[in-house]
């Protein structure tokens, strides 16, 4: 006999020409009587199977187990069957585990010589002879699939396991034989729904062994159903899944469960993961229900998601009456969830909990959870299913591919989305089916694109073949991007662009989407008013000239950005509002056309903040800082400093005090949007924001107070005759300003040299009031209120006072609540010399030696209680109101002010008016546990985040969160939670908060 290897490159081909890589494959060959002419046309065949060397390693295990007889008998086949040559080489080079079953039962090569695979009567009594079933009495009659075994017990596992396994071969077989020979091709939902008819066939038989097990020769004396669920309730099963079953019976007694729980323990062992976890309460509820418990259940209890898990429920075995009477039951149902208030926020939650479960690093290579993956269209096909199918009885139908041709039929999917996303989610399924036959695991993980092997491998079990200069395994990389990137554009594809075809009324052969039909889309979506947003579409599609064909174009995503937020009905009008504001100008809708990063930004501000949509309409140039520079986002790429500069300069130069005030405005205006921006879009975090919020007042003040006293100067002819500083109190003196805050603020003079000291209070009088007047007057902008209420003796005492004036009426009058006032007091605007010299008179008020008094320090405490008590608005809830409520703003500020007030004249590291920093010194100076102020700082972040987020999203000033609600889901989102975790931001504040008034309490004494 001549060796393979003497043959060289003659007629029979060497080992490297049929990719055969192991070493030891010329022995194998050789072993088989391969090696020689009669046996070319096998050597190629298999040298077509998915992993080569893996067949012919299992062929030469399968020789060893089978004997000389029956080796002799199947190699004779493999020589004159092509058809059983084929699925006996496909299914070794793609299966280990089917190759290892095939070792351990040898005679089951048999079962791959017929050209047909079992009938569904077939594999049923293939599976109950397994286990030596019979029919329960009068079982069939009733048309029941109710049986009893004979066979119980580990044996009946092994029976059941050896039978499955056979069946399942049969099917991989004739699956994967036509990457080996020219063989019928196998459909997948041929594949899904053979595999869906086993596993009813599968539970059948284990029924049978747990009936027997649990009755054993008594009488059955309850009914059972048992429901399929997900995949294969559509029977659209994978080779390697879970199989989520509903266990429904007459009556829900002892007996049931212990039959059901011996269901699932031995369908569990010999087959596949038998999972109750759909049932009403999920793993927490009973395993057995009776019908009208199950009716009970999903009319008062059940969520979104298990209505949606209704989609797909199919009757599968045991009492076929009793399941027929649950679908009839609860099917209905589905049909009404979308009405359900709780519709939208639900399925969104439940699609972003999918996307979460996924680890970030796996998340491309993952076919059924990651992006563009198989659950996006399932997903979106049953949203869609559950919207529509309200009132189109043709859309109810149970498989993914089945469901999309329907929705194509009736209109809801454009002709070639339908197609388009047919062929991608057969193509990622073929995939994950080919990656489960491998080893039989229950694994949707794509081999990583650099493991050349695995990727080989995958792509000849694909039967995907070179193209071109391109191997296979090139071919297999460039399809998975196709075809997943398609799949990513699944909700413009699916939801967003029809409702632009219902909108305009294009394409009117390939959608006939009805303005209702469009409108439940949008409600579905999330939009509250959807006839409101078909017309702001259809207005914002309908613009002239290339803006409009531009809006046709970037639309549907512009759309579905809008949607993840949480209000997409002020997201949409806020759109529209910006374009008719932008209407003349074309590089807006150019820079949303090629910037996605900038129009997915602008769309998930617009739908979240009124404040900041308000600000963009008179500041819309801040839009161009919605991109990314070479570090990071443009957004934070502006230095406080630098705005600061700039916004005085810019004030300064302008010839009239009215256009200062226009060009103040406009600056602060642009700072406002930018750092709101950045905040809403997690690029910020609250100390930067309240930093940059404080920085821009300042310069605001400074500007204004320049400009003010320039134009006194021109219009006296005459040198001012004082200098003025500008002293920060409260939140803008320690650098926390947030976008509700006022500028509380004291105005200090100092008359020159040689000036009337009554003069030069009069002129600063009145220059400090027209720096009020000008900053306050009505504008459209967030409103420039210039506080003076912490001045000595209030609203009754003077604007303005010399700093010899202060001095006296602090040494001799100053109450304990001005000392207190005193510590957050800070030069922010004017001359600086004068603002540093009122800062040491202030310390020596503010930081006496010895401290401030115990009997500051009790009416400092006793006035604390007070404002507990009183200052809270009525109605307002004490839990969550942000500034007043428990463990609030003012809870902590006025902690670390006793803090101070009792200790900065032994430590002067307290000399320091920003509350966070403060609260590090205490820390430090170990005045406080380091845990206590973990806690402090932790509430004031929380409380400052919430009170920033509450303008944000109301447009003005609030400090009371809402409750449970839209409202608060859009609160807890600006604030950077997701928006299903509206109940958790809740939780989080409230717990936080309490746990820092036991802090205060400890040190209040109270």
């Amino acid at each position: 006999m001549t060796s393979l290897r003497g043959r060289g490159r003659g007629r029979v081909p060497s080992a490297g020409r049929l990719g055969l890589l192991e070493t030891t494959a010329p022995g194998h060959l050789a072993e088989l009587e391969w090696d020689n002419d009669d046996s070319v046309d096998v050597l190629w065949a298999l040298s077509r199977a998915p992993d080569a060397d893996l067949a012919l390693r299992a062929l030469i295990r399968l020789k060893g187990a089978a004997g000389v007889d029956e080796w002799a008998e199947a190699d004779d086949r493999v020589r004159t069957d092509t058809g059983f040559r084929g699925r006996l080489f496909a299914v070794l080079g793609a299966s280990d585990a089917l190759g290892d079953h095939m070792v351990a039962e040898p005679s089951t090569w048999r079962l791959l010589i017929g050209s047909t695979l079992p009938s569904v009567d077939e594999m049923n009594e293939r599976m109950l002879a397994s286990v030596g079933a019979a029919p329960e009495p009068g079982a069939l009659e009733a048309g029941n699939k109710v049986y009893r075994a004979t066979v119980t017990g580990p044996k009946s596992v092994v029976a059941l396991r050896t039978a499955y396994r056979n069946l399942l071969l049969q099917l991989a077989a004739h699956d994967v034989a036509p990457t080996v020979q020219d063989e019928p091709v196998i459909y997948l939902p041929e594949v899904g729904g053979f595999l869906s008819d086993l596993a009813d066939a599968a539970l059948t038989a284990a029924l049978a062994v747990a009936v027997a097990e649990v009755c054993g020769d008594h009488p059955l004396s309850v009914r059972l159903a048992i429901i399929a669920m997900g995949k294969c309730g559509a029977r659209e099963l994978n080779y390697v899944s879970d199989v989520d079953v509903v266990f429904v019976s007459e009556p829900a007694d002892g007996v049931a469960a212990r039959i059901a729980g011996e269901v699932m323990r031995v369908g569990s062992l010999a087959f596949f993961e038998v999972d109750a976890a759909l049932r009403p309460e999920g793993k927490a509820g009973a395993l057995t229900r009776t019908l009208d418990s199950h009716v009970a259940y999903y009319r008062r209890w059940a969520k979104t998601w298990e209505f949606q898990a209704l989609l797909k429920a199919r009757a599968m075995t045991g009492d076929m009456g009793l399941a027929d009477d649950y679908l009839a039951a609860l099917s209905p149902m589905v049909w009404t969830a979308a009405e359900r208030e709780d519709f939208v926020p639900e399925t969104q939650a439940m699609r972003r909990r999918v996307e979460s479960l996924v680890p970030e690093e796996l998340r491309e290579r993952n076919l059924k959870l990651g992006s563009g993956s198989l659950r996006d269209v399932e997903f979106a096909v049953q949203l869609l299913q559950m919207v529509h199918g309200r009132v189109d009885e043709e859309i109810r139908v149970k498989a993914t591919v089945d469901a999309l041709s329907a929705l194509t039929a009736g209109g809801y999917v454009g002709r070639d989305d339908g197609a388009n996303l047919t062929a991608s989610y057969q193509f990622l399924r073929a995939l994950e089916h080919r990656l489960q036959l491998q080893r039989l695991s229950r694994t949707h993980l794509l081999p990583a694109f650099e493991d050349e092997g695995n990727m080989r491998w995958l792509a000849r079990a694909a039967h995907i073949r070179q193209e071109g200069d391109r191997d296979a395994t090139g071919v297999l990389r460039d399809q998975l991007k196709r075809h997943k990137s398609r799949i990513r554009r699944l909700h413009e594809k699916l939801f967003y662009r029809p409702l632009l075809d219902a909108a305009t009324r294009f394409n009117t052969d390939e959608l006939t989407l009805s303005d209702k039909s469009a409108e439940r889309r949008l409600s579905a979506l999330g939009y509250a008013k959807p006839e409101r947003a078909l017309n702001h579409i259809r207005a914002l599609a309908s613009s002239p000239g290339r803006r409009g064909q531009i809006q046709l174009l970037i639309l549907p995503s512009l759309l579905e950005w809008i949607g993840n937020t949480p209000d997409p009905d002020a997201g949409l009008l806020n759109y529209r509002r910006l374009c008719d504001v932008m209407d003349k100008e074309e590089w807006f809708i150019r820079l949303l056309r090629d910037d996605g990063v900038v129009a997915e930004r602008l769309m998930h501000v617009l739908g979240t903040s009124e404040y900041i949509a308000n600000l963009l309409m008179r500041s819309p140039e801040v839009i161009h800082l919605y991109s990314d520079g070479a570090n990071g986002p443009k957004l934070c790429e502006v230095q406080p400093e630098d705005v600061a500069r700039g916004l005085i300069a810019s004030t300064v130069r302008q010839p009239d005090l009215k256009r200062a005030v226009a060009a103040a405005r406009s600056h602060r205006r642009f700072e406002l949007a930018r750092v709101a921006s950045a905040d809403i879009l997690g690029m910020m975090d609250v100390p930067a924001v309240c930093a940059a919020l404080s920085s821009v007042w300042a310069s605001v003040l400074n500007a204004a107070l320049t400009v003010v006293i320039a134009e006194s100067e021109r219009d006296r002819g005459l040198p001012a005759p004082a200098r003025i500083a500008v002293i920060g109190m409260g939140r803008l003196g320690g650098g926390e300003l947030g976008y509700g805050s006022d500028a509380d603020v004291l105005f200090v003079c100092e008359p020159e040299p040689d000036v009337d000291e009554a003069l030069a209070v009069r002129w600063s009088q009145t220059i400090a009031e027209k720096v009020r007047s000008m900053l306050g007057s009505p504008s459209e902008d967030p409103p420039l209120e210039v506080d003076t209420g912490l001045r000595p003796e209030g609203r009754n005492g003077p604007v303005v006072r010399t700093l010899a004036a202060y001095a006296a009426y602090y040494d001799q009058w100053a109450q304990p609540w001005e000392i207190q006032a005193l510590l957050r007091a800070h030069q922010v605007a004017g001359d600086d010399q004068l603002g540093i010299d009122f800062l040491h008179m202030a310390d020596r008020i503010r930081y006496p030696e010895g401290g401030v008094s115990a009997e500051a320090v009790k009416d400092i405490r006793r006035i604390k209680a007070r404002v507990d008590s009183e200052r809270l608005p009525r109605g307002a809830d004490p839990a969550t109101h942000t500034k007043l409520g428990r463990g609030g703003l003012a809870d902590i500020e006025w902690t670390v002010q006793l803090i101070q007030l009792r200790y900065a004249h032994s430590y002067p590291s307290l000399h320091n008016t920003s509350t966070l920093q403060s609260l590090d010194a205490i820390g430090a100076a170990e005045l406080l546990g380091e845990n206590d102020v973990t806690l402090l700082k932790e509430a004031w972040l929380t409380a400052t985040n919430a009170r920033n987020a509450l303008v944000l999203v109301r447009g003005k000033p609030i400090d009371q969160l809402p409750a449970p609600g839209r409202q608060l889901r859009a609160v807890a989102y600006a604030a950077g939670w997701p928006e299903d975790q509206a109940a958790e931001f809740l939780e989080n504040y409230l717990r936080v908060t309490r746990r820092a008034k036991a802090v205060v309490r400890k040190v209040f004494g109270a």
